[in-house]
């Protein structure tokens, strides 16, 4: 076993989208960077990425949805390195379609990544940060987990899930007094190549719902966490989409269903030729970004101006709410039907 003074980071998802981008922002503070996903040719290419942007790299081929591999994972990363600092659960897979018309397997497959994934990562690293006294753990998940829309049912139930993960563990490690600190970052439609490798049962290609973010709003987000811990992060329109939720789911649901745009917007004008990664590795060496919208947004303010500071976030989701309140006291009440 050989300790290190550098950072440790492990880092699921790590061979492209959000996962790979984190790998390079952690990289360039130094830190040593262990890169865990399926696809092997595309966790080596991040690992050359990481290398030049001043890390160390150590890949350990992963499928979150194995609790074995999951298990070896973190035992191999403190047998090489000594210790854990940071452990990102990031890995995720979709499917896009009505639930009618999605195979039960698939279901199966995406809430076993999706959310069971998270459950193993934090199992299998707890121990080895309790043992520490100190650690963060950080859960990737999305603001789909807090307001769910059609076509991609059963992700949004992994990722409620996920919330819910976090939610508890937050409170048990506060009181075992552990040191394990936990935050949930929660991104909007980020453009990454997960919109080329997810399953479609729509007969189209599915795009993300605007407004659409680089992921290096993201990966900022989460070396943010790593040093100055936040129960959740908001990227970008998630935050508002949570907000409008929390006063209203009914107003949500109209909102989101106006014109079918929550439809229309999630599907491209290009046609599905089968593409998934659902049980197969995307093949080639992956990539950051997806390339799938003309435009995504370099960054969130929203997440830098509020996000990063509690007290503002607080402030703001009041103002909102005030806001919201005295709009509809001015319409006076409703006319009885």
């Amino acid at each position: 076993m050989s300790a290190t003074s550098q950072r440790v980071v492990v880092i699921t998802g790590a061979s492209s989208g959000i996962g790979r981008e984190t790998a390079r922002h952690f990289a360039a503070q130094g830190a040593a960077v262990v890169l865990a996903a399926r696809g092997e040719p595309a966790l080596h290419a991040t690992a050359e990425e990481v290398t030049r942007a001043g890390g160390t790299a150590l890949v350990v081929p992963t499928d979150v949805a194995v609790w074995p591999q999951v298990e070896h994972l973190a035992k191999s990363t403190r047998e090489h390195f000594g210790r854990i600092d940071v452990w990102v659960n990031n890995a995720a897979v979709s499917g896009y379609g009505e639930l009618n018309t999605m195979p039960v397997e698939a279901i199966h497959r995406i809430l076993d990544v999706d959310l069971r994934g998270h459950v193993y990562g934090v199992k299998a690293v707890l121990p080895i940060l309790r043992e520490q006294g100190h650690g963060a753990i950080i859960g990737v998940s999305s603001g789909l987990g807090v307001r769910a829309v059609p076509l991609m049912i059963p992700y949004c139930i992994a990722k409620s899930g996920v919330n819910a993960l976090y939610e508890g563990l937050r409170l048990e490690e506060r009181r075992a007094r552990s040191g394990v600190r936990i935050t949930t970052i929660l991104p909007a439609s980020i453009d990454t190549p997960f919109y080329d490798s997810a399953r479609s049962w729509m007969g189209v290609r599915p795009a993300p719902i605007p407004p659409v973010y680089q992921p290096k709003a993201v990966a900022e987000a989460v070396v943010f966490a790593a040093d100055h811990p936040r129960r959740d992060i908001y990227i970008g329109a998630a935050a508002q989409l949570a907000m409008v939720q929390r006063i209203s789911p009914a107003l949500t649901d109209r909102l989101l269903a106006l014109g079918g745009q929550v439809f229309t917007r999630q599907q491209r004008d290009e046609p599905d030729r089968g593409q998934s990664n659902l049980t197969e590795p995307t093949p080639g060496d992956g990539a950051v970004d997806g390339g799938v919208v003309r435009f995504a947004l370099p960054r969130s303010r929203w997440t830098r101006l509020v996000g990063f500071h509690p007290a503002l976030a607080r402030s703001a989701a009041i103002a909102s709410v005030g806001t919201i309140g005295w709009r509809l006291a001015r319409r006076g009440p409703a006319r009885p039907r």
